[in-house]
């Protein structure tokens, strides 16, 4: 049975596209079946995998209207064990169209169902909200994964983020954990990085993940080329981070 994993952190520019793109493909590349979901209006995650979103019929907007079985939405990527269900602008309208619906926030939950056999891991790209898509990526999730930067105002938003996954718990799913936080776009030369790090800590050391994701060119640099990091760098520092972050998740999971 799969796990899924939401991205999640309604801050925008921290890096949930980004790490949801390069952890889903280090856990392909480490030989794990891996679905990535596209739930983001903006659909980098989609076209950060060299897909053009223009040429996208069918993805999540159908996924969560329940207009086409979810196994017919997956499309392979370039790479190795990693598949996606794209997105397109037309994510956009979801909000609106799901808000007279009964169980508006279970449409993601029912329709990843027949997916949990397939993949060992289901990772969903969340929009920088808390609106009604991402509300019901964590309805369908086992755990979320929450990006912070080490800068200034990195923890801004996030106790109201939490509090969200609380409610979450106490109403649509009980069953939802904190994967862990993840420090992202570190550069060891800010002295404002390394109290970010150690403010982090501090307040969630046992939630915080081990690995530390570094700023790096070449990580900005792949999905202009449509690659994940390991596909455009493998050498890289940002792919080795990823890989890491990838092992540490697996190690987790296994002695969970």
């Amino acid at each position: 049975m799969g796990k899924i994993i939401a991205i999640a952190n309604q801050k925008g520019g921290v890096g949930k596209t980004t790490t949801a793109v390069n952890l889903a493909a280090s856990l392909g590349v480490l030989e794990k079946k891996v679905l990535l979901i596209d739930a983001d209006p903006q659909a980098n995650a989609t076209s950060g995998l060299g897909i053009d979103v223009e040429t996208v019929e069918n993805g999540t907007y159908q996924l969560l209207e329940h207009t086409v079985p979810a196994l017919e939405l997956v499309v392979k990527t370039e790479s190795p064990n990693l598949d996606i269900i794209p997105a397109h602008i037309d994510l956009v309208a979801i909000e609106i169209e799901l808000v007279d619906k009964d169980q508006r926030e279970y449409m993601m939950s029912e329709a990843v169902q027949p997916l949990k056999d397939v993949y060992d891991y289901i990772i969903i790209d969340c929009a920088p909200s808390l609106g009604l898509l991402t509300l019901n990526a964590l309805t369908a999730s086992n755990s979320v994964l929450i990006p912070i930067q080490c800068e200034y105002f990195a923890l801004e938003g996030l106790g109201k983020l939490l509090n969200t996954i609380k409610s979450i718990q106490k109403i649509h799913n009980d069953q939802l954990d904190i994967e862990g936080l993840l420090l992202t776009m570190y550069d060891s030369r800010l002295r404002l990085s390394n109290q970010v790090v150690e403010e982090v800590n501090k307040h969630f050391k046992a939630l915080t993940f081990k690995t530390i994701i570094q700023r790096n060119v070449r990580l900005s640099e792949a999905p202009s080329y449509g690659e994940s990091i390991i596909n455009y760098d493998a050498s890289s520092k940002g792919s080795e981070n990823y890989l890491s972050l990838a092992n540490e998740l697996i190690q987790k999971n296994a002695s969970n």
